[in-house]
């Protein structure tokens, strides 16, 4: 029986069951701990012979690693997420990669957004400290803002972008304009949502929030002269990657308060350690969790479990993030 390697400190932890899914297939399960920015070498070690990987947020797994881990046959990315991922080359060696889409993942991260939002709006971290440090009389100055009315500008409107802007729209009362390229105009019509490009968004929107994946399009989308450009007094969201928005210039902006307030679950650098967004008193941070419910990881977990118990069982994955492999070839038949 094959070996696995679970390099995702959460996986197995709300779904146990998982776990003894997998146990039907391998034999040795193995953990390891595999950071952001891992060394080559690091992650050629830690993947040794093993016949299939469950990969976190760690890595990045590279073509390198892949061609030296001659025993692996899957990889199976423990989220959406696939920037950490050599993909195509994964493809070129005949690897599968699979990744917890369709597993309702778009709940937790869109009610992160919005918690985010009503922070930023609600200046709930100073208000916090306020209490906390025995300042009551701050509250005088902590005035926020209502949402009703006001517009959201969503910059990808895939199942996450969709779901933020149902819940604004409809909970909320704010009209909606959404970025995306890629969304034929009847998903637009279906949520009552208007179509705009990039600046248009960026102008008229009262918050902007980001959901798009790291591709070599989407780094550094919004840029510094993008952050430039919007409206005065916006709040910044993003819960999709850090290298999508130019954390320096959206940092001037805090400071110059051209931009109210940020809400932010991810970083250029993470954890940002050093990162002048910590000084800051107008920005709320998390740390990357925002897909971090028992219900969104216990779904993730098995969906990995079924679709590597799919694969070794000799049957086709179902969440495929690289579906040409198979019109390719494997490197191994599972």
């Amino acid at each position: 029986m094959p070996k696995l390697v679970i390099a995702s400190s959460s996986y197995g932890v709300h779904a146990p069951e998982a776990l003894r899914l997998l146990a039907q297939v391998f034999d040795r399960i193995e953990r390891a701990d595999v950071r952001v920015g891992e060394p080559e070498d690091s992650m050629i070690a830690k993947v040794g012979d093993a016949d299939a990987l469950i990969l976190g947020a760690g890595g990045p797994l590279t073509r390198r690693v892949m061609e030296a881990a001659a025993n692996l046959k899957i990889v199976a990315r423990h989220g959406i997420g696939l920037d950490n991922v050599d993909l195509e080359a994964a493809t070129d060696l005949g690897i599968p990669v699979t990744y917890c889409r369709h597993t309702g993942e778009e709940v937790s991260v869109a009610e992160h957004t919005v918690a985010l939002i009503l922070a930023c709006a609600r200046r709930l971290p100073e208000a916090d400290r306020a209490v906390r440090e025995g300042r009551w009389h701050d509250r005088v100055r902590l005035v926020g803002l209502e949402l009703r009315g006001k517009t959201l500008g969503v910059v990808g409107l895939g199942a996450i972008g969709r779901e933020v802007a149902r819940i604004m729209r409809n909970g909320f009362g704010m009209r909606v304009l959404a970025y995306d390229p890629y969304v034929p105009d009847e998903v637009f019509r279906q949520l009552g949502v208007e179509r705009v490009d990039l600046d248009t968004l960026l102008g008229e929107s009262d918050v902007v929030t980001v959901h798009v994946p790291l591709t070599r399009e989407t780094r550094g989308l919004l840029s510094a002269e993008r952050i430039r450009r919007l409206k005065p007094g916006a709040i910044v969201v993003n819960t999709s990657r850090g290298a999508v928005v130019d954390e320096a210039a959206l940092c001037e902006a805090l400071r110059e308060g051209r931009v109210l307030y940020a809400g932010l679950d991810v970083f250029e650098r993470e954890p940002p350690a050093g990162s002048p967004l910590l000084e800051l008193p107008n920005v709320v941070l998390t740390p990357h969790v925002a897909a971090f419910t028992r219900e969104a990881l216990h779904r993730m977990d098995m969906a990995n479990a079924e679709d590597l118990v799919r694969f070794f069982r000799g049957e086709r994955p179902l969440r495929l993030a690289n579906p040409e492999v198979y019109e390719r070839g494997l490197r191994f038949r599972g």
